[in-house]
């Protein structure tokens, strides 16, 4: 096992452009700069590119003829084992400064599936449109860096600003919509987990208004809440996703 574990210990990357039949694996240009600049890594060496699929390959790199383009052999091919069996969308409101940095990096490594920054009524922050599109761009650099870092078998997506309302409506039928409201609400181990979709719902500094909560729970949220402390808005996400993944057995 020790043995197996060690063999895929190598730098990892993430392509769109795997080709089984050759087998061939084709690198971006700013990852080979990487490999090549960065790393250094020279011909024989190995590394494991992901298809953000959900598939590892154990790769050897075969040509440094392109900087910018540079190719590796496939070695061996596996299912990643890090994805969960539960997909969790985290709705977050925009806090203040750069905490949705950390949210992100953090909520990718513990398995979210997809961040949903939205406005609510008591965020400070509230950038304009071009802001947040230029946002969106680095959180979703964010969540590649550490998908590598990880060991992830996908990228979560980062999604674009949204309000809350909309948040809620576009919530499916088969997901589990809950919202974290300190003001009361069901423990975590209570809820019916069953469910292979969870949306959770995360306010920013101060939480939400109850006129917030009101509305999510008439459209089929259920509140629920973290104990009796007040957790900071950049501590709820992570103690939330690590509970849920460690109730449906993911953690």
């Amino acid at each position: 096992m020790a043995e197996e574990l060690e063999k895929w210990r190598y730098p990892r990357f993430f392509s769109d452009t795997i080709d089984e039949n050759d087998r061939i694996i084709y690198m971006n240009d700013e990852d080979s700069k990487h490999i090549a600049q960065v790393l250094r890594m020279r011909k024989g060496d190995k590394a494991i590119i992901c298809d953000k699929n959900g598939h590892d390959y154990l790769c050897e790199l075969s040509s440094l003829e392109n900087k910018n383009a540079i190719e590796f052999g496939i070695l061996d091919k596996k299912d990643n084992l890090a994805e969960p069996d539960v997909e969790i969308t985290l709705f977050q409101a925009v806090p203040k400064n750069d905490k949705l940095d950390f949210i992100v990096q953090k909520a990718t490594e513990l398995g979210a599936v997809r961040i949903v920054p939205f406005l609510s009524k008591r965020c400070v922050s509230r950038p304009d449109a071009k802001s947040a599109d230029k946002k969106v761009q680095r959180l979703q650099r964010i969540a590649y860096e550490a998908s590598k870092q990880c060991g992830r078998g996908k990228i979560p997506g980062v999604m674009p600003f949204t309000d809350f309302k909309s948040a809620v409506n576009s919530i499916d039928s088969d997901t589990l919509p809950i919202i974290f409201y300190e003001c009361g609400g069901k423990k975590l181990s209570e809820l019916d987990l069953s469910y292979k979709k969870i949306a959770v719902f995360i306010g920013s500094e101060g939480g939400f208004e109850k006129e917030e909560v009101d509305y999510a729970l008439s459209k089929g949220t259920t509140a629920v809440h973290l104990g009796e402390r007040i957790l900071r808005c950049e501590t709820a996400p992570v103690a939330a996703l690590a509970v849920l993944m460690n109730l449906t057995g993911n953690l």
